[in-house]
């Protein structure tokens, strides 16, 4: 009977590429990990990973089977779910993925209510885009995510929407279009602008918004995090477009311009994993 824990370890050094990092994942020594590799390669008859120095790199025969042990992994953790959700008891790990800006804006109440309420779950939340928490999320290394939700949902993937970001046009107080009373699309993208990089869910919204009226972006500069943007347009490094859930404080301007954008930000799941009873608790707390 083959060793699911032979499996995780595979599946952590083929994620990592490297057997110390897949130790401090699973939280075991590093010949802990070489012996569960080890084990697990004398029973396929196989070598798994060619070692390259200190990195990992899985051989053929390693990436043709690492979606199935992935499937396997996963198909265990169901079971588990299964059986729990049978005990009603919420206990246990919940690996939960968001951004930095829902974490700061939106989700402190909610954490706050389900540590109270449900104290035995070890949360362990992974501050990450939104987009590669949906891919975690497609691929069994979250359970869930709460981020900005993509405009077409993934076909694995089950979303629900919790809350709606509206998305403001802003620059610093300085910037020569704060103090216009009209500022146009074809105006406002002659500007540099500092926005979130060209994969997220975020800057598509934008760029699909001002493409329908043939126009392109001036970008100065680029990050994904929300509060850089907002120190960075607040030193007029460029104009920025932000949700309005954080300018109540800061130093900026909303430019009056017509077109209105939006978001939404909720939960996404995987389609064919049973939720564990931590997550279904998880559920319940959101609005």
């Amino acid at each position: 009977m083959m060793d699911l824990n032979n499996l995780r370890a595979f599946l952590a050094v083929a994620e990592t590429g490297s057997f110390s990092q897949a130790a401090k994942r699973l939280h075991l020594t590093q010949p802990a990990v070489s012996k569960r590799i080890a084990l697990l390669e004398d029973e396929l008859g196989l070598l798994l990973f060619d070692r390259i120095g200190r990195h990992s790199r899985l051989t053929h025969a390693g990436g043709v089977l690492l979606p199935r042990a992935r499937e396997l992994i996963l198909k265990a953790q169901d079971l588990k779910n299964q059986a729990t959700s049978l005990t009603q008891k919420v206990s246990g790990p919940l690996t939960l993925g968001t951004s930095h800006h829902i974490g700061l804006h939106r989700l402190p109440d909610v954490l706050r209510h389900y540590r109270k309420d449900f104290p035995d779950v070890q949360l362990d939340i992974h501050f990450m885009d939104s987009e590669e928490a949906c891919r975690a999320v497609d691929k069994g290394e979250l359970e869930m995510a709460i981020v900005t939700l993509p405009s077409e949902t993934p076909p694995n993937l089950r979303t629900r929407k919790l809350w709606r970001d509206e998305l403001c046009f802003v620059t610093a107080p300085v910037h020569e279009l704060a103090g216009r009373k009209r500022v146009s699309l074809k105006q406002l993208t002659q500007y540099p602008a500092v926005l979130p990089g060209p994969t997220t869910f975020t800057r598509a919204i934008l760029e699909k918004a001002l493409l329908k009226h043939g126009l392109t972006i001036s970008l100065g500069m680029s990050t994904n995090y929300m509060e850089t943007l907002k120190m960075l347009t607040e030193i007029n490094l460029g104009w920025s477009l932000l949700p309005r859930i954080m300018l109540t404080r800061a130093k900026l301007k909303i430019l009056p311009v017509k077109l209105q954008l939006t978001r939404s930000l909720g939960l996404v799941t995987h389609k064919e994993r049973i939720l564990s009873n931590p997550a279904k608790a998880m559920v319940s707390c959101l609005p």
